[in-house]
């Protein structure tokens, strides 16, 4: 799978703005394997930065679990280690078997797919690009609740 034109944030140096990117080689190798790390939002707030990711061209694969009510965006691997997005979750699974493989269901009990890999701009959500996204998102909701 190419992903030369992927703007995940293996491939970019971090700025004092955002959270430290991975080890760029590493990363990339567990992307190009398929592992991930797993960033949870409440579905809403997640639906919103979706429709934001898509207008920009950002986003990669999404699950979403109707049982809880929340969306899982696929971020490069090591992206847990300095996530601190309230109202979010990241989650490492780098090595516990996640793995993204485009032939199989969703691969998370309860779980499908909203946003599948071969439909996703990239094979992972640019952190970065995920938490302006989310940021965004909630001021979105913000602004229309207030309107109620």
């Amino acid at each position: 799978m190419d992903i030369s034109s992927s703007r995940t944030t293996a491939l970019h140096l971090p700025r004092e703005d955002h959270s430290p990117s991975p080890s760029p080689c590493a990363a990339q190798e567990a992307v190009d394997a398929g592992q991930c790390d797993l960033v949870t939002v409440p579905a809403r707030q997640g639906l919103e930065a979706v429709d934001i990711l898509r207008l920009r061209d950002g986003v990669g694969p999404v699950l979403h679990d109707g049982e809880c009510d929340t969306l899982g965006f696929l971020v490069p691997p090591g992206t847990a280690d300095a996530w601190d997005v309230p109202g979010s979750a990241c989650n490492r699974t780098h090595g516990r078997g996640f793995q993204v493989d485009p032939t199989e269901p969703a691969p998370l009990t309860g779980t499908g797919w909203l946003v599948a890999p071969e439909a996703a701009f990239s094979e992972a959500t640019d952190p970065a690009v995920l938490r302006a996204a989310l940021g965004e998102a909630a001021r979105t909701i913000e602004a229309v609740d207030r309107c109620r």
